[in-house]
């Protein structure tokens, strides 16, 4: 048996997965999560603070640690959307390598959707043609439509939810005119969206990561990181409902909801709006939530290719 960690540094979250694996087979160890909040003062112009080092390499370092309580022989680290787009990242790399010893892969959006797709074809085994795959970040949002288990068409877009916060600030609770504002900005910005999906019926939404996890949370009141899911269907009664729970809601209330996840909370709101304007402008009928994506996506590439 092989034992291998998966660091990702999220634009909010870094997070950890410990898994063994071999031959076909394989069984998660251990997962959790540190707040990194990388977007924060900075996302909107494209660079990294200190202070968003200095997050991430003490969010690292504790993941270190945990993973140090497992024989783990391979460490990988990947980091996408906000470090990506950075124009200070090779300093930031450096800082992460002269700190921690690990060597900060950077990956392309194009990468990031194909392990994201891996990740959720581990949780399915097979998916429905013409799934459309969504992966909510705080840097980028990443879309993939399948067909025949593979992806025909992926897309990153730079349209994390830590980047229209810092766009739009929501009042609290959100106005009516600022769901218009952040749903024109979210619409205008995903043209390319639109057109690939111009005439192909969407049987299934598959959302994953962040956003996701915590809608499920919040449906099944159950607080963060206790319940695992590979699959879980979401019901779009639930979904509606929840929406509008949360467009109506303050932080306040938001920070006392059952499943809320406090990172969560100032960017649930743009992330359930989003999710929204998807649903109803491709017309989906069908929605499912994997905790499976970017992570697994790595485990899959080393237990099948």
């Amino acid at each position: 048996m092989k034992q291998i960690a998966v660091i990702d540094l999220g634009t909010n979250t870094c997070n950890l997965l410990i898994a063994e694996y071999q031959d076909k087979s394989y069984q998660i160890l251990y997962q959790g999560k540190e707040v990194v909040k990388l977007g924060k003062n900075g996302i909107d112009k494209n660079k990294l603070t200190e202070d968003g080092l200095e997050r991430a390499i003490l969010a690292i370092q504790k993941h270190q640690e945990r993973i140090g309580n497992f024989n783990v022989s391979e460490i990988i680290i990947i980091a996408t959307s906000a470090i990506r787009e950075a124009t200070n990242k090779d300093w930031f790399q450096q800082q992460i390598k002269a700190n921690t010893g690990l060597e900060l892969q950077i990956i392309s959006g194009e990468k990031e959707a194909q392990l994201i797709f891996d990740g959720v074809k581990l949780a399915f085994g097979k998916i429905d043609d013409h799934s459309l795959i969504l992966d909510i970040g705080g840097g980028s949002n990443e879309f993939i439509l399948t067909k025949n288990n593979e992806p025909i068409w992926k897309q990153s877009f730079p349209l994390g939810m830590a980047r229209i916060i810092e766009q739009i600030a929501p009042s609290n609770p959100i106005t009516p005119e600022e769901i218009v504002q952040i749903n024109e900005w979210f619409s205008s910005r995903l043209e390319l969206l639109w057109e690939q999906m111009n005439n192909v019926q969407i049987p299934l939404l598959i959302g994953c990561s962040g956003a996701f996890d915590t809608l499920a949370d919040i449906i099944d009141q159950t607080d963060p990181g206790t319940k695992t899911r590979i699959k879980q269907e979401v019901e779009m009664e639930d979904f509606n409902r929840i929406y509008e729970i949360l467009i109506k809601s303050t932080t306040v209330e938001r920070m006392g909801m059952k499943g809320m996840e406090s990172i969560r909370i100032e960017m649930i709101v743009p992330s359930v709006l989003f999710i929204k304007l998807v649903i109803e402008h491709l017309k989906i009928k069908n929605i499912y939530q994997t905790d499976f994506a970017l992570r697994e996506g790595i485990l899959y590439d080393r237990i099948f290719n």
